[in-house]
């Protein structure tokens, strides 16, 4: 491998969701790009022309974005390169790495069942024929000329040294009969073309790496570094699937995680920096080394996941979080006024210690936002005796007096109020906790009384206590 500078791609097919195994792979890259000062690319492999449309294009544009792995230029469509994959065969023909194959498809299909019979790879009689002995406008597709002998051996950072036997390798399809190139002609192409230094990757390519290496090989080009990078499992070992949960970039987010959670995360999937688990994005890049992946399959965690979304929820600018909460009570039509975000933005430092998800905080300010009167739930019904009514009422005096609404000051003032009245907390607690947060789970009671104002909690008081015995 020569000193140029470390340029890596991502390179997904617009053919659905973005999958977190990509996600894995598109962060990989990133990494590896930024910790060795080079460059992060990303290629749209739109070939399946039925199912690359506009919106699954911008599906990986959307789940990039919200990982935060922008690429350093503009991104390469991979179907709009066709004629250089075609001149580039062309090439090959003219020097001999490649040929055409006329092989009908009976003759095909005859030479496949031979060549399961024997045990061996398909080899076309074309191979070695001059360019006579066909009908003028005969179909045809172009072939690699593969050695018939030797190793190919691919120096994987990850799998180790893999070495393919040359006799195993067919020779694969270039150019289809209708001119189209195929998988392994364009990848490589393209990936010579963007200066791809290291091609980092799912191990399902790990085979696509032999054909390939014999592709660059044939046209006197460098060839990359391989690192094919093992699947992401479930939690139960097996391959990741539907019944394991969520698999895109996009539940992630609609189920409430954020995005420097899932960094964290998926770095954490089969990567390491010793016992840290909790790192930075610096911290990650200045870490970070391909040959420090590990070979065996990653599984998906939820409760690391839920643990780590927890710290960088509780590590979040409340403004950042308030405006993320209010997306999530849209997304339910749950309804909101005029000066919510306010109170959202108040309440989100008291409520999201316990949070472990973007949903969960969310929830957790509903007793904020409740419009009254509130209808006290039957426990709190209960809890409002006349003694207990009395004591309330007292509360209320001593609350109004208070000329500083903070979270210590009314801790402080609760407890002066109890010893004042003779008694614990248990004795009004309760009943003060129903009034304020009209049955909804709500912080401590101090915290509840900042995240509601000084009006608005003085209004829940007043509302409970006019209601009837």
């Amino acid at each position: 491998m020569s000193d140029r500078p470390v340029v890596t791609r991502i390179a997904p097919s617009p053919t659905g969701s973005m999958h977190i195994g990509t996600a894995r792979t598109a962060l990989f890259n990133w990494l590896y790009a930024k910790h060795t000062g080079g460059k992060f690319l990303l290629r749209i492999e739109d070939t399946d022309r039925e199912r690359s449309t506009d919106a699954a294009v911008q599906v990986i544009f959307d789940g990039l974005d919200w990982l935060g792995l922008k690429p350093d230029a503009e991104p390469v469509f991979q179907f709009a390169r066709a004629d250089r994959h075609r001149a580039v065969v062309e090439e090959m023909l003219a020097r001999g790495g490649a040929y055409r194959c006329y092989m009908t498809p009976d003759e095909l299909e005859i030479e496949r069942e031979a060549a399961r019979a024997e045990g061996r790879v398909i080899r076309s009689p074309w191979r070695d024929r001059g360019a006579g002995n066909y009908d003028e406008g005969q179909p045809y597709v172009v072939r690699l000329k593969s050695p018939l002998e030797g190793e190919t051996v691919i120096a994987d950072q990850v799998k180790g040294q893999v070495t393919f036997q040359n006799k195993t390798l067919d020779d694969l399809i270039l150019l289809r009969s209708d001119g189209s190139p195929t998988y392994n002609l364009a990848v490589v192409v393209d990936d010579h073309d963007m200066g791809i230094t290291h091609v980092i990757r799912g191990d399902d390519h790990l085979n696509n790496a032999a054909r390939q290496t014999l592709i660059y090989q044939a046209m006197d080009w460098e060839v990359p570094v391989w690192a094919h990078l093992p699947l992401i499992h479930g939690p139960d070992g097996t391959k990741l699937s539907k019944r394991h949960g969520a698999q895109a970039v996009s539940e992630f987010d609609d189920m409430g995680y954020l995005p420097e959670a899932m960094r964290n995360y998926l770095a954490k999937l089969g990567w390491g920096h010793g016992d840290d688990e909790i790192f930075s994005d610096a911290q990650a890049i200045s870490w970070f080394d391909v040959k420090d992946v590990v070979g065996a399959p990653a599984r998906l965690d939820w409760d690391k996941l839920n643990h780590l979304n927890n710290h960088y929820i509780r590590q979040a600018e409340p403004a950042r979080l308030a405006k993320l909460v209010v997306g999530v009570h849209k997304s339910r039509d749950f309804p909101l006024h005029d000066g919510d975000d306010v109170i959202i933005e108040r309440t989100v430092p008291l409520v999201r210690d316990g949070a472990k998800t973007m949903l969960e905080l969310a929830d957790a300010t509903v007793f904020a936002l409740k419009r009254r009167p509130l209808e006290l739930p039957e426990k709190a019904k209960g809890l409002l005796t006349d003694e207990t009514r009395g004591r309330l009422l007292r509360l209320r005096a001593h609350l109004d007096g208070q000329a500083t609404w903070e979270v210590p000051t009314l801790e402080a003032a609760l407890r002066g109020f109890a010893e004042a009245e003779g008694v614990g907390m248990g004795k009004f607690g309760p009943a003060l906790r129903g009034v304020l947060s009209g049955g909804s789970p709500a912080p401590d009671l101090a915290g509840a009384l900042v995240s509601l104002g000084k009006p608005e909690s003085l209004g829940r008081l007043d509302d409970a206590l006019s209601q009837p015995a």
